[in-house]
């Protein structure tokens, strides 16, 4: 496998792995270096990754893990939400983008107070949009357990969000 068969590769999801990357570390930089080792590595293993059936999600895990192990280090929150969503509209007047903002705010600190294992579903499901298989396989969980932890994440989100005025 040369380097233009692997950017080809990794090239159509690489903008998943760092949105990814970039909510789990909070920090730009830090997020684009995690990609940068991930193709590293891919590179250093570049025939291991060739038998690779699931590329994206095996990418995906060595994300998850270089980002977690990024936050041991510096033991950082994760990503605003606002720098993550375009929420502009054409017509957006400046009472709506307030209310906008402030809603945001307030799910993102409903989100927040999540335990890490309830974000990354949440990041990975309604986000990114991944199936629970690829989740399982992304983050080497049963599919039961995806789908309880899931089921755990809306449902204390649904009841904090119930609690606050939005």
């Amino acid at each position: 496998m040369n380097y233009q068969d692997i950017m080809n590769t990794v090239l159509p999801f690489k903008n998943k792995l760092y949105r990814f990357a970039l909510r789990l570390v909070n920090n730009t930089h830090d997020a684009e270096e995690i990609v940068q080792d991930l193709l590293i590595k891919i590179w250093k293993k570049k025939e291991d990754f060739s038998r690779i059936d699931n590329k994206e999600a095996w990418c995906m895990t060595v994300t998850r893990n270089l980002s977690y192990d990024k936050l041991r280090k510096r033991k950082v929150n994760h990503q605003e939400i606002e720098t993550q969503y375009d929420l502009k509209d054409q017509v957006v007047t400046a009472d709506i983008h307030l209310e906008q903002k402030e809603t945001l705010n307030r799910v993102k600190l409903v989100i927040d107070k999540l335990p890490e294992d309830l974000k990354t579903v949440i990041q990975l499901r309604d986000v990114e949009g991944y199936t629970y298989n690829e989740i399982a396989e992304i983050t080497n969980w049963s599919i039961s357990k995806v789908k309880v932890y899931i089921h755990r994440a809306r449902k204390t989100l649904q009841t904090a969000l119930s609690q606050i005025e939005l």
